[in-house]
């Protein structure tokens, strides 16, 4: 259930507008034979459903198959999944089901919604043969099992989610009826129809009356990176991180990056890491360095920030893209490297700046901006060894590459024990790298007709680390505060060909989001991201409307919760990072 936060942010963006929830399209489909929608069932890109009077077409398999809040026509974020294709001609559907579409209908099931709970509950002919609901036992889409009487299905991924409170309308558990084989009543179609008209939407605001709707999906981590140069030509510093409200929201942040070199950990940028003095202006608490006092830098810096806000945990990284060349001679001894890392960042200068250590290796045993050759065990050697070091209290993470060859390169199935949370980076899938394109967006959550190169988006890195045993609640879903794009496009839509990369404020073809969003906001969007078309541009990145709709995905898919790459992109008041925190918590 999402947080009153989200939704006063959600109503603020107007993604819970009524009108624009159930509003119908003004032209005519011929439904004959077209089927009705079912919440729970799988559907295809390009599935044809009628719901509440109007057609609907998939776009988005999987956010289709979801339901709930991307139930057509009547779910908040519905249009990120289907298409209208216009309200129904043939006479296929009855009165009492069309006006459950008109916005006064919202009012009323919303007051009855509590009141109608145990009139839903539907008498299923027997449970023979389904198993008791374990809360240890992991269960994918169609699985069966019996609570407290009553028969449940899952319609996605689940582990440890009771159906008991967690089968609402976009809740993981479908609710089938009471395990009886004698006859008990049903609701009508036509209240049925209500109900899954406003399903989405009275879940998010009915009252903790109605316990079996509400349930609590706190806990999740919101982590960022902070880059260590962006306190430079950016002139982003430890200090905008609490002015723009992002620290009220982190959990943790990554400081970005110390450097590998000689097997050993060693400090990236002395300057901005513990040398510059910081004036009154930049200074988080308003106090000016001295010039004799012992620490300095960002290191300070992040010190004051932690003391304003001491929930939050940092973690200094080290690798990137840029030093993960040094990975490969730190992987022949990694004891030695995990004594170097751990006499590094438990220097007695900031041991109380930094909780724990994160590993950014690009990539273990296959290619970045350099060749690895260490083979398929050394990530998982290294990642023991800094365990051993840095003992049981200490945070150790690690970002790792998202696409199937990088997975499966390295044995992070075995590392995972080793890790307190592991994080896919879920974009840069494509971008300009690929000078001619063809366009498509650097951080689709989903799959979708036309996309470059097969599992290129987050859910399929997903669900490769869940079968590989990596426990769902130890994955992050990696997000991007910036985008990607291409110069000389034509075409509006993905898959268009290019001449070369847009222009960037710092590097080409890439954009932060505060400076997207006003000079070439979103014209689309696809595979659950969005994208710009402009002045011959093109455009992928995430909006807070698309970011809602992936922090939605960390809870159906029961994960630890999300990180990001990286602070500065996003806008002086945090718009990326307060839909992010509000809806992890």
């Amino acid at each position: 259930m999402r947080s009153p936060k989200l939704i006063k942010l959600l109503s603020t963006l107007g993604l819970l507008s009524t009108a624009g929830l159930l509003a119908n399209q003004a032209q005519a489909y011929n439904c004959n034979s077209v089927a009705q929608y079912q919440g729970g069932a799988t559907y295809a890109t390009g599935a044809i459903v009628q719901n509440g009077g109007s057609a609907y077409s998939c776009t988005v398999g999987g956010w289709c198959t979801v339901g709930g809040p991307y139930a057509p026509g009547t779910g908040w974020a519905w249009t990120n999944a289907w298409s209208s294709l216009g309200s129904c001609s043939g006479g296929t559907v009855s009165s009492s089901s069309v006006s459950s579409a008109a916005p006064s209908s919202v009012a009323s099931s919303t007051v009855s919604q509590t009141s109608s709970v145990a009139s839903s509950v539907t008498s299923v002919a027997g449970c023979s043969g389904v198993t008791a609901w374990n809360s240890t036992a992991v269960y994918t889409g169609g699985n069966e099992v019996v609570r407290n009487g009553v028969k449940y299905q899952a319609k996605w991924w689940t582990q440890g989610q009771d159906p008991v409170t967690n089968s609402s309308a976009d809740g993981v558990w479908a609710n089938k009826g009471q395990c009886s084989t004698s006859s008990a009543s049903t609701v009508s179609s036509s209240s049925s129809v209500i109900r899954s008209s406003s399903s989405s939407v009275v879940s998010s605001v009915v009252s903790s009356s109605s316990s079996s709707s509400v349930s609590s999906v706190g806990g999740k981590r919101v982590v960022g990176y902070f880059a260590q140069w962006g306190t430079y030509a950016r002139n982003y510093h430890v200090k905008n991180i609490a002015t723009s409200g992002s620290a009220a929201q982190l959990t943790h942040i990554l400081y970005a990056f110390g450097n590998v070199q000689n097997g050993q950990c060693v400090i990236g940028d002395a300057y901005a890491d513990y040398e510059r003095a910081y004036t009154a202006d930049l200074s988080v608490d308003g106090v000016a360095d001295t010039w004799d006092q012992p620490l300095r830098g960002s290191f300070n810096q992040l010190r004051k920030l932690k003391k304003a806000y001491p929930n939050i945990k940092v973690i200094w990284s080290f690798g990137g893209w840029t030093w993960s060349g040094g990975f490969g001679q730190a992987a022949a001894n990694p004891t030695a490297f995990a004594n170097s890392c751990y006499n590094l960042v438990e220097d007695p200068r900031w041991a109380d700046v930094f909780d724990g250590i994160d590993i950014d290796w690009e990539y273990p045993n296959d290619c970045g901006l350099t060749c690895d050759t260490s083979g398929f065990s050394a990530y998982k050697n290294l990642i023991q060894a800094l365990r051993t070091r840095f003992g049981a209290n200490a945070l150790v993470t690690s970002a790792i590459g998202a696409a199937p060859s990088k997975i499966n390169a390295a044995d992070y199935a075995g590392a995972a024990q080793y890790l307190d949370f592991i994080m896919p980076m879920t974009y840069d899938y494509f971008g300009a790298f690929a000078a001619k394109g063809p366009t498509a967006p650097h951080s689709a959550l989903y799959g979708y007709s036309g996309i470059p190169a097969a599992e290129f988006y987050s859910d399929a890195a997903v669900q490769l680390l869940k079968a590989k045993g990596i426990p769902a609640n130890k994955i992050l879903l990696g997000v991007g505060f910036y985008g990607r794009g291409w110069s000389g496009v034509t075409q509006a839509a993905p898959g268009g060909a290019a001449t070369g990369a847009a222009t960037g404020s710092y590097e080409a073809g890439i954009e932060d989001y505060k400076v997207l969003k006003n000079t070439c906001p979103a014209t689309g969007t696809v595979g659950g991201t969005a994208y710009a078309f402009c002045n011959g541009n093109w455009w992928s990145y995430d909006t807070p409307q698309t970011m809602v709709g992936k922090m939605d995905y960390v809870h159906q898919q029961n994960l630890g919760g999300t990180f990001f790459w990286e602070l500065s992109g996003d806008t002086n008041n945090g718009e990326l990072i307060k839909v992010i925190g509000d809806s992890m918590r």
